[in-house]
C-alpha cells in the first residue's frame, strides 16, 4: 500500500476553556445551540446532535458533521470545558472554535491544532 504523507485529510482543533459561567456549562440545551452555531461559523454541515447531562453537573454534547465532528465536555464546578472541532474539506474549524469561546464566555482559553 502506498501512503502519501503530503495529503491533508483535514484539520483538528482542540480547545480548553477556563473561567466559564457555571450556568452555561451546565445547560444541555444551550450547549446544543453552541454546537449548531459553531457548525454554521465553521461553514460545516451539521447532521445530528446528541448530548447527555450528568448528575450533579456536567454535560457532554457531540455534533456529527458531514466533515467530521464537534464535541464539548464540561466541568461546570471547575468553570472549564474541553472542545474538539475536526473537519475536512473547505470548512473553517478555527471560526467554529472562536464561536464556542465567545458563546461560553471563556475568561481564558488554549487552542491547539493538527493537520490530519
Amino acid at each position: 500500500m502506498t501512503r502519501k504523507n503530503d495529503i491533508s485529510m483535514g484539520k483538528h482543533y482542540f480547545v480548553n476553556l477556563y473561567n466559564c459561567p457555571f450556568e452555561l456549562l451546565n445547560n444541555e440545551l444551550f450547549l446544543r445551540s453552541v454546537i449548531n452555531e459553531a457548525a454554521i461559523a465553521a461553514k460545516a454541515n451539521l447532521l445530528d446532535i446528541t448530548s447527555k447531562s450528568f448528575h450533579p453537573q456536567g454535560v457532554t454534547a457531540l455534533g456529527l458533521l458531514s466533515e467530521s465532528h464537534i464535541s464539548i465536555h464540561t466541568w461546570p464546578e471547575n468553570g472549564c470545558a474541553m472542545v474538539d472541532l475536526c473537519t475536512c474539506g473547505l470548512s473553517r474549524p478555527e471560526l467554529g472554535c472562536y464561536k464556542v469561546i465567545e458563546m461560553l464566555e471563556a475568561g481564558d482559553h488554549k487552542i491547539g491544532q493538527i493537520e490530519r
